[in-house]
């Protein structure tokens, strides 16, 4: 059976499961974040800034620290006065530990500067969690973390910022209705905007909705492979030969060496 095959026989239970997603939901959000105009409606209301201008964006972008370790980052824009925003959504608390912001701000700004560049071209940076739940525990909808010096109370000024949302919060302003918008399900329930007509062509034009299969069927080959390599890995462990792993797995053998070569782990 060909990958067309397998999809069509799947599509129908995907479509089910499409019409359920959210913007919380991380299959959905990656693709809504793809657009540059939706991307921009987001950012420009949880930064209370009209005037924002996203210049370039990417989602789920792999940066891989001196060791090795791999970290995808939901989306990552850049608007035109050069700052950095880091977009994550995360409906579990541990998904969004404030250790985790500070990780992905280190793996922005070790990513950033070319060689020979001084570290004052750093650019301004903020990392922004919304989050399925009240995260840090403060009753706030939104929080904006940045370093202080203790002794007299002023801001560090290093340019680096955490912005924490709570979605399950409503502020009584356009980021309460930016936070309803996260939460539903069908497009007609959204105030109009960017983000409203990114999620319709999403989940109700045809190209869209085969757009959305065709990613659902890629991250449930991941997962079945995944599966596999963790079987290659536990199967070696016990003492059984690479000829037989791959035989008994049904991939080549220098699939399973570089399977069991490569063993980095991904943190997402």
């Amino acid at each position: 059976m060909t990958k067309d095959e397998t999809l069509l026989e799947h599509m129908e239970r995907y479509k089910e499961t499409i019409k359920n997603l959210t913007v919380m939901s991380d299959i959905l959000a990656r693709n809504v974040f793809k657009d540059r105009k939706a991307c921009e409606y987001v950012l420009r209301i949880i930064m209370d800034d009209e005037e924002l201008t996203v210049l370039d964006n990417e989602v789920q972008m792999d940066f891989k620290n001196m060791h090795g370790r791999s970290t995808v980052l939901d989306c990552v824009a850049k608007n035109g006065n050069g700052q950095i925003f880091n977009v994550e959504i995360q409906q579990d608390n541990e998904g969004a530990h404030p250790k985790r912001a500070r990780y992905h701000l280190g793996m922005l700004d070790g990513n950033v500067l070319d060689p020979g560049e001084f570290f004052d071209k750093l650019p301004e940076t903020y990392v922004i969690f919304v989050t399925q739940n009240d995260t840090l525990g403060y009753g706030l909808p939104i929080a904006h973390i940045d370093r202080m010096i203790k002794e007299n109370g002023k801001v560090f000024g290093d340019e680096a910022h955490f912005i924490y949302v709570d979605s399950s919060k409503d502020d009584g302003g356009k980021l309460g209705k930016l936070m309803h918008d996260f939460r539903v399900k069908e497009a007609k329930d959204m105030q109009a905007g960017a983000l409203q007509d990114r999620v319709r062509e999403l989940k109700e034009t045809e190209k869209g909705v085969e757009h959305m299969c065709r990613e659902m069927e890629e991250l449930c080959d991941e997962a079945r492979m995944d599966e596999k390599k963790e079987t290659a890995r536990n199967l070696e462990n016990m003492g059984m030969p690479i000829e037989q792993i791959a035989q008994a797995l049904r991939v080549s053998v220098q699939l399973v060496k570089e399977w069991l070569a490569g063993s980095t782990s991904t943190a997402r």
